[in-house]
């Protein structure tokens, strides 16, 4: 036998070498176009984000809620009135529990432009963390370890209207919905499941109706603990700061009208939908009825959607009914707009890309900054202007009533969710984990 002979043939089947990366099928290859697209989507995100920059400098963006903020904290080191001042061109007050100021005392500490570099840069981080806790809920883990799907999702994220709204303010909502996305998101029984919840509602207040969605899904332990984290908030604002919490749980609570007109188109509620509709500031009745329906129909439809059928999508239904209902849900509180887009894009059914891409244009369009505003002008609208006044609360009341039928038609023998044994929670059994649907 000749050397030749004893050589042994080339494996072709090894990275580096041999036909199949000659023909680009190797895994060679595949890392290489998996490289590529993330630095594409790192670029395109880079470019988001500068975009987005210039913007705000060229239009030299107050960030007025960063002033409010900071104002709170100040309160509270000078032992000032905390719902006594108001900041800002636009005389804005503290609105939110005594809790929340004290989170605030930091920001009082640092310059103003620190303080708006922090919020926008942790609003972007912020965006991208929902959006990886929202492809969790949607049972696509994959996606949600994917540095391309983030990177490309965070930048296209930053231009829909609550998300870009929620950066120009200097807002905190991106934060809430976070905490209480990971918090829903950890499995049944998990210790201190719910205690996020409790701590984003002593933020601020309407992430409380997520602990009586657990609650009413037979999550007990989990709804009680959520209640004892927002208990942890009052006292801890009562012991601190106790005239200001006899204030504000007695007086500032129900003063509704700190907190903005909720008839202009900034009020994407439905009593901002019905006092636009009514051409009355003050709907009264006429929107304290329909709210009371919608907010049982609301939490019903949504307890009945999580235990047949998907928790992910019975939580989308919870925060689509704590935005109709609140008296004031201005425009940037739909940051939820990010969790539905994604529940819609990762849905089985032939219609998911139309309807996701509707949904895209819809929170993107921002029709509402289009109509005629000035003074008193949101009162006086034309019939056909109306819905493009109020598109997010007309979106919520089609949800509500979809959803459901949608669900029920394309799961036809669904199965009730279950709670998450011990041995599942340790072996990392997905039933365990009640946000992460079974996506068929």
């Amino acid at each position: 036998m000749t050397k030749a002979d004893s050589t042994p043939p080339p494996d072709r089947t090894r990275t580096g070498t041999g036909t199949a990366d000659e023909t680009g099928t190797g895994p060679w290859r595949g890392g290489l176009r998996r490289g590529r697209a993330g630095w594409a989507a790192a670029g395109l995100l880079a470019l988001s984000l500068a975009a987005f920059t210039a913007l705000c400098v060229a239009l030299r963006v107050p960030m007025a809620d960063v002033h409010v903020y900071r104002a709170e904290g100040q309160a509270v080191l000078d032992g000032g009135d905390l719902y006594g001042f108001t900041v800002t061109e636009w005389e804005l007050p503290a609105t939110y529990p005594p809790f929340a100021a004290l989170l605030f005392v930091p920001f009082a500490l640092l310059p103003l432009a620190a303080v708006k570099v922090l919020f926008a840069a942790g609003n972007a981080a912020l965006l991208a963390f929902l959006v990886h806790l929202s492809l969790r809920a949607a049972g696509r883990p994959g996606a949600a370890r994917s540095l391309p799907v983030l990177c490309t999702a965070t930048a296209l994220g930053l231009w829909l209207e609550p998300v870009f709204q929620t950066l120009v303010f200097g807002q905190i909502n991106l934060l809430l919905a976070c905490l209480v996305l990971w918090d829903l998101g950890r499995p049944d029984g998990a210790r201190g499941k719910g205690l996020a919840i409790g701590v984003a509602a002593g933020i601020k207040l309407t992430p409380a109706v997520f602990a009586v969605h657990l609650l009413l899904t037979g999550r007990v332990r989990e709804g009680f603990t959520a209640v004892a984290g927002f208990a942890g908030t009052v006292v801890l604002g009562a012991a601190f700061l106790p005239g200001a919490g006899v204030d504000f749980w007695t007086r500032r609570l129900w003063e509704t009208s700190r907190v903005g007109k909720a008839w202009i188109v900034d009020n994407q509620s439905l009593q901002g939908l019905v006092a636009r509709l009514d051409h009355a500031a003050h709907p009264g009745l006429l929107w304290l009825v329909p709210a009371a329906v919608v907010a049982l129909a609301g939490l019903l439809l949504a307890r009945h959607v999580s235990l047949r059928y998907d928790d992910a999508w019975g939580v989308q239904l919870t925060a689509v009914t704590a935005l109709l209902v609140s008296p004031i849900s201005w425009s940037h509180h739909w940051v939820w707009c990010v969790p539905l887009i994604v529940l819609t894009w990762t849905t089985a059914g032939r219609a998911r890309t139309a309807l996701a891409a509707a949904l895209t244009v819809l929170f993107t369009a921002r029709s509402m900054w289009l109509l005629p505003k000035e003074g008193d002008l949101d009162l006086h609208l034309s019939w056909w202007q109306q819905p493009l006044a109020s598109p997010y609360p007309l979106l919520g009341l089609v949800l509500l009533a979809a959803v459901p039928l949608c669900l029920r038609r394309t799961r036809p023998e669904p199965e009730p969710r279950r709670r998450a044994e011990p041995e599942d929670r340790q072996s990392g059994d997905p039933s365990g984990r009640s946000c992460a649907s079974t996506i068929r």
